[in-house]
C-alpha cells in the first residue's frame, strides 16, 4: 500500500485514489518568463518520478500541470523585451518543453494555459462573488480570506500574524480599496494601456495568480482530485488561496493529498537556489556541458521532500554510479549471449525476487527513492559476482536486464543498448592480437594493445572472451 506524506495533515496517510487504479494529480507549473532553473527543475523531476512510480506500480496517471502565462514578472519583462506576452510565453514553452524532454520527464497529460482559460476564469470569480466570498471593487476583485474558516490549514499559518505582515506589505491605494488587509486578488484591472487585458464584468483586467490554478484543476480533474503538488515555496500563499477559493466556489474538498518538494541548495550555507537570489544556473545552459541523463538521475536520487544540495562532486558521483550501472548492463547482455554453457542459480534467483519485493515496499514508503536504491545497489552486486564466474545463469540475467531497466524508468534513466560497430581495421587488430595471445606472444599483443589504445579502443580480457569499449564510455 502506497504511503504519501500529506503536508495538510503533516503525517503519512495511505493512498486511496478516487477512481481504482487511477490517479488525478495537479503540479505547478512554471511562470513562462524565462529558463527553467535547475531549482524549478527539481519539482518537475521529482513529481514525474512519482508519477513513474505509479506507473510501475499498474496505475493510470492523468497529470495536469499548468503554464502562466499572463502575470506582473511576464508583463515587466515582455515591457523589456519590446514584445508581447504571448511572444514572450511562446518563446519559453517551446525551451521548458525542449528541456524537459532532455530531461526524460514524461509529456503531460495537459499542459493548460491561463490565457486560454480566460472565461472559466471570469465565471468562476462570478460564483465566489455570488456565494460572498468576493467583492468587486475600482475594477480589481478581491477575495474574502477571513471568510473562509479554515484559511491557514495547509501552511498552518495564523491569520492574526498574516494580518500584520499583510498591513506592512500592502500599498496606500490597494490598502484603502480592500476590506480587510490579507485579502488577495483574483482579478486585477488592467493599470497602463500597454498591459495585456480582457474584458470582463468588472471593465478590462486580468486574473490573478492563484485563481488560474484552481479553475484549470478542477475543470481537468473534477472539484475534488487525488493528489495537488509543487514546491515548499507554494504552500503559502498559493496553494493556501487554491484551497480557499477552491473549497468556497464548490462546497467540497479540493484535494485528498497535498505533497511538496524541497529545495536545490547552493554553496556551504545550503542557500536556496532561486532567481530573485542570482544563485541559478538554467537548464538550458547546464545540459549543453552536462549529460542530461547525468541531472535527471542527480535530481530523482533523492526523497522528494528532502532539500538537495548541488555541487559539481555530486554531479560527478550520480555520473560515475550510471557508468557503473551502464557497465554492468552491458556485461550482462554480453553474458547473455556469449558461448558459455547456461546454469541454474537458485539463490540469486531469489535475491532477484525478493530485491523487486523490497524495492517496492521502500518506494511505497513515501517514494523513498534513496532507499529504493539502496536496494538496487546491492542486487547489482550480486549480480556483478554472477557476472565473474565462468558460466552464469542466462535465463536469471535476463529477468534482471528487463527489471532493471523498468525499475531504472521510474528514475528516468534510460540505458543505451551497445549497438556500436567497429570499422574492419580495429577488428582485424583485435583478431590478430587474439592470435599473438594464443600464440603466447606476448610482445606483438601488447604492441597491439597499445596501437588500439591511441585509436580509442580499450580491451579487456576475461575468461569469456576478449572485450572491447571505447575511452569515453
Amino acid at each position: 500500500m502506497i504511503k504519501i506524506f500529506n503536508t495538510l495533515s503533516r503525517e503519512k496517510e495511505e493512498f486511496h485514489p478516487i477512481t481504482e487504479g487511477q490517479v488525478k494529480m495537479y503540479v505547478c507549473g512554471p511562470t513562462v518568463y524565462n529558463y527553467i532553473h535547475i531549482g524549478n527543475a527539481r519539482s518537475a523531476i521529482a513529481f514525474d518520478t512519482i508519477r513513474r512510480y505509479f506507473e510501475y506500480r499498474g496505475f493510470k496517471v492523468d497529470y495536469v500541470s499548468n503554464f502562466t502565462d499572463v502575470d506582473d514578472k511576464m508583463i515587466n519583462q515582455a515591457r523589456k523585451d519590446n514584445i508581447t506576452v504571448k511572444e514572450l510565453a511562446d518563446k519559453f514553452i517551446a525551451a521548458f518543453m525542449e528541456d524537459t524532454k532532455a530531461l526524460h520527464i514524461e509529456p503531460a497529460t495537459l499542459n493548460p494555459k491561463a490565457t486560454e482559460h480566460i472565461p472559466e476564469i471570469i465565471a468562476f470569480i462570478e460564483k465566489l462573488i455570488e456565494n460572498g466570498y468576493a467583492y468587486a471593487v475600482n475594477g480589481d476583485v478581491y477575495y474574502r480570506t477571513r471568510k473562509f474558516a479554515d484559511y491557514g490549514k495547509l501552511s498552518d499559518q495564523n491569520i492574526e500574524e498574516l494580518e500584520v505582515g499583510a498591513s506592512q506589505h500592502v500599498d496606500d491605494e490597494e490598502f484603502a480599496q480592500k476590506e480587510d488587509p490579507i485579502d488577495f486578488a483574483l482579478w486585477k484591472s488592467q493599470k497602463l494601456p500597454d498591459e495585456i487585458s480582457w474584458e470582463s464584468p468588472w471593465g478590462a483586467g486580468r486574473p490573478g495568480w492563484h485563481i488560474e490554478c484552481s479553475v484549470m484543476s478542477t475543470k481537468y480533474l473534477g472539484a475534488t482530485f487525488d493528489i495537488h503538488g509543487g514546491g515548499q515555496d507554494l504552500e503559502f500563499p498559493h496553494h493556501e488561496n487554491e484551497i480557499a477559493q477552491s473549497e468556497a466556489e464548490s462546497g467540497q474538498k479540493f484535494v485528498n493529498y497535498w505533497m511538496h518538494n524541497g529545495f536545490v541548495t547552493v554553496g556551504q550555507n545550503d542557500e536556496k537556489m532561486s532567481k530573485s537570489l542570482g544563485n541559478f544556473v538554467t537548464v538550458h545552459e547546464m545540459i549543453k556541458t552536462v549529460d542530461p541523463q547525468v541531472l535527471r538521475f542527480f535530481m530523482a536520487s533523492t526523497q522528494y521532500r528532502r532539500p538537495i544540495r548541488y555541487s559539481e562532486d555530486n554531479l560527478a558521483e550520480a555520473k560515475n554510479v550510471l557508468t557503473r550501472m551502464q557497465n554492468t548492463l552491458d556485461e550482462v547482455n554480453y553474458r547473455i549471449n556469449d558461448d558459455t554453457d547456461s546454469i541454474v542459480n537458485e539463490n540469486l534467483r531469489h535475491k532477484l525476487a525478493d530485491s523487486l519485493t523490497e524495492f517496492k515496499i521502500v518506494m511505497d514508503d513515501d517514494f523513498n527513492v534513496q532507499n529504493g536504491l539502496t536496494v538496487v545497489y546491492s542486487l547489482l552486486r550480486h549480480i556483478n559476482q554472477e557476472l565473474s564466474r565462468p558460466e552464469v545463469d542466462k535465463e536469471l540475467l535476463q529477468q534482471f536486464s528487463t527489471e532493471f531497466t523498468k525499475i531504472m524508468l521510474v528514475f528516468g534513466v534510460e540505458f543505451a543498448e551497445k549497438t556500436d560497430n567497429l570499422d574492419s581495421e580495429v577488428e582485424a587488430l583485435i583478431e590478430e592480437r587474439i592470435a599473438a595471445r594464443a600464440n603466447k606472444d606476448f610482445a606483438r599483443s601488447d604492441e597491439i594493445r597499445d596501437q588500439l589504445d591511441a585509436m580509442g579502443i580499450i580491451l579487456q580480457d576475461t575468461p569469456q572472451g576478449t572485450k572491447w569499449k571505447r575511452n569515453n564510455e
